[in-house]
């Protein structure tokens, strides 16, 4: 990606490995994954991305080819994630990237490359989500778990994952050309986006769901709170609808609720490989193929456009080892 004096223009380039960051490990990538935050770097959003030229992609999986730190071998199949990733620091779009040893997850057996791509930030997102809603005390038994932005990678991911594990999944979506898609991904029921975006004067509704994994925010995220049962938990994560959170103190002080914040660009490596393990084994998922769809690099363009004008239901999963 180039500024230039008409906007941001994308092109696929040769480029040195010389002009990489100057970090102690080559990663030579085969797989990445699209994600908003990477449609929001490739559309020049200065939030994400302030310096250029620049390649977006905040995830990458690959192999190591060579580490001044003396952590990896040669050969090793890794998984970078967030930190400044595709950010400031040029990322999985590209044929090679090269990062700190800190931010190199080595893939647990039983997880393939492609799979940890299909996964992304987005299901580490999810599995955060859900860390926190189980240490909060959620048991399948006590009723449906909420998912807004069912159709996102966050989301997707989530309802998949929920389902998978025991739990009852209501899914929220905007979008009803996906309802049957989300039903084979294990939701059991379906709002339409609008039950929870409109402001409700009354300071709680029946309080219907167990939790709540919520990517949308704003007024979303208070008619959840207002929805929980008595010591629910919603687990807050992304901000698609909104910053702000317009709420009462009632949810709180009348059933006990929790808003949990989850946080995932900067989380703790352990936290990674821990989430990574589970998706290895515990919460192997057996539609993950079915929540992507499989670009190339030179796809990526017109799939940021589509991603920006909402018009995307699967995630993208990117083979850069294609010719």
């Amino acid at each position: 990606m180039h500024v230039t004096d008409s906007g941001i223009t994308r092109a696929i380039e040769t480029r040195s490995l010389d002009e990489l960051p100057d970090h102690d490990v080559l990663v030579r990538v085969h797989w990445s994954s699209m994600n908003y935050k990477d449609a929001l770097s490739a559309n020049g959003h200065k939030g994400i991305s302030r310096h250029y030229p620049h390649t977006p992609g905040i995830d990458a999986a690959g192999v190591v080819e060579r580490d001044r730190s003396g952590r990896f071998e040669p050969g090793t199949e890794v998984v970078v994630l967030g930190f400044d990733l595709g950010m400031n620091t040029d990322g999985g779009f590209a044929d090679y990237i090269r990062v700190p040893a800190d931010w190199i997850v080595t893939l647990p057996d039983g997880l393939s490359m492609a799979d940890s791509m299909r996964l992304g930030t987005a299901g580490v997102t999810a599995a955060y989500c859900l860390e926190k809603l189980l240490d909060n005390g959620l048991r399948a038994s006590q009723g449906p778990v909420l998912v807004t932005g069912a159709t996102g990678g966050v989301g997707s991911i989530a309802v998949h994952l929920l389902a998978t594990l025991g739990y009852t999944v209501t899914a929220v979506t905007g979008k009803p050309e996906a309802h049957d898609w989300l039903r084979e991904l294990g939701a059991s029921e379906i709002l339409p986006r609008e039950a929870l975006s409109e402001p409700q004067k009354k300071a709680l509704l029946a309080g219907t769901y167990a939790a709540a994994i919520d990517t949308v925010g704003d007024q979303t995220l208070v008619n959840i709170l207002k929805s929980l049962k008595y010591g629910g938990s919603v687990a807050a994560c992304g901000i698609v609808g909104g910053t702000k959170i317009p709420a009462e103190i009632y949810p709180f002080i009348l059933r006990g609720v929790n808003l949990l914040g989850v946080a995932s660009a900067d989380a703790p490596l352990e936290a990674r490989k821990r989430v990574f393990a589970k998706f290895a084994k515990l919460w192997s998922l057996p539609k993950l193929a079915g929540l992507c769809d499989t670009i190339l690099l030179d796809q990526v363009s017109p799939r940021v456009e589509a991603m920006l004008a909402g018009k995307i239901q699967r995630r993208a999963l990117i083979d850069m080892e294609a010719p």
